[in-house]
């Protein structure tokens, strides 16, 4: 590889991967690994290997956000591969992007390890995360890697505009429509699938390793008059009311509307004898979109209620009225 200053008697693993620690390898010859062959797209100006990436920004503006995945609060090694948490770490911060109306052009990673973390779960987790930004159209343009007690994967993403407004949270009006793009139930019926120990179901355990935003759709969503939006993160209750509160109304969700979710994950949430409602209503980390709209929805959307005035404090009803369980993730809990 490019950049290479191991010694050339490494050991290797049967498939020809480095088995050596971050440690034994030393941090640059590790960073050049990571870097090696990676293809910027257009929206990095300047990538790894200064003192600053630099970023296009043909709007003027830049949408940012940033978020941070801990070991055995965010994800698991023993369920999860490095590539499948380098995805998902990817995704959620891409999520968040799309649901300012934006597309991802440019994340930063920071990754903290033992010292004794093997050099090629290091790079298997970058490959996972240059996957899931090469599906999201941006590039990962720098970061930095230190030592920790246990895996951090701290990711800042930068997204373009496109010349559009962006879509807050706050603007949701009396009349409008909601809808979501992307599945929902999935990753919390996955989640207990695992915590459970029950192999069935590959699919749904698999979407809790892995979401899968929506691309594409939070842009086609500003263009057709979205009023409000945001991403699926918290569970689908949890993060509408951050829209009703921020908005001033109330939003009444339909379960037929939800019906075929609530099928997608009826079979596994009777084997761990679960409600399939709380996958649906109350399960996060799906990161699909969910919007208001004053008229006709985009294509790729589906409406799943409405949005009336309210007399009293903004809230959110299931089929009018207040939903009895779990609304979402907490992140103190």
């Amino acid at each position: 590889m490019a950049g290479d200053t191991a010694g050339a008697n490494d050991a290797q693993t049967s498939d020809g991967s480095l088995s050596h620690s971050l440690s034994e390898v030393g941090e640059f010859a590790v960073i050049d690994r990571l870097l090696s062959g990676r293809v910027q797209p257009a929206s990095v100006v300047v990538g790894p290997g200064d003192d600053a990436a630099v970023i296009a920004a043909a709007d003027g503006r830049t949408a940012v956000s940033t978020d941070m995945l801990v070991e055995r609060r965010h994800f698991r090694l023993d369920w999860a591969r490095p590539h499948q948490i380098g995805r998902k770490a990817i995704a959620q911060n891409a999520a968040d992007i799309e649901a300012m109306g934006g597309r991802p052009s440019a994340f930063v990673v920071s990754f903290a390890a033992p010292s004794e973390t093997p050099t090629d779960a290091a790079v298997e987790l970058s490959d996972g995360m240059w996957d899931e930004a090469r599906r999201c159209g941006g590039g990962i343009a720098g970061g930095d890697l230190v030592r920790a007690p246990l895996w951090v994967i701290s990711v800042t993403v930068l997204g373009d505009l496109g010349g559009r407004g962006p879509v807050l949270r706050g603007g949701a009006r009396a009349g409008d429509v909601v809808a979501v793009a992307g599945d929902l139930g999935r990753s919390a019926a996955g989640y207990a699938l695992w915590a459970n120990d029950i192999e069935e179901f590959p699919e749904l355990r698999e979407r809790h390793l892995v979401p899968c935003p929506p691309y594409g759709q939070g842009a086609a969503a500003a263009d057709a008059g979205a009023t409000a939006m945001t991403d699926v993160s918290d569970g689908l209750i949890a993060d509408l009311a951050h829209i009703a509160a921020a908005s001033g109304v109330e939003i009444d969700v339909a379960t037929d509307l939800l019906a075929a979710d609530h099928a997608a994950v009826t079979q596994a949430a009777a084997t761990v004898d679960a409600d399939a409602w709380g996958f649906v209503l109350g399960g996060g980390e799906d990161h699909a979109l969910v919007a208001t709209f004053p008229g006709d929805i985009p294509e790729g959307w589906r409406m799943i209620g409405r949005v009336r005035a309210c007399d009293g404090p903004a809230r959110v009803l299931v089929d009018g009225a207040r939903w009895a369980g779990s609304a979402g993730w907490q992140s103190f809990d």
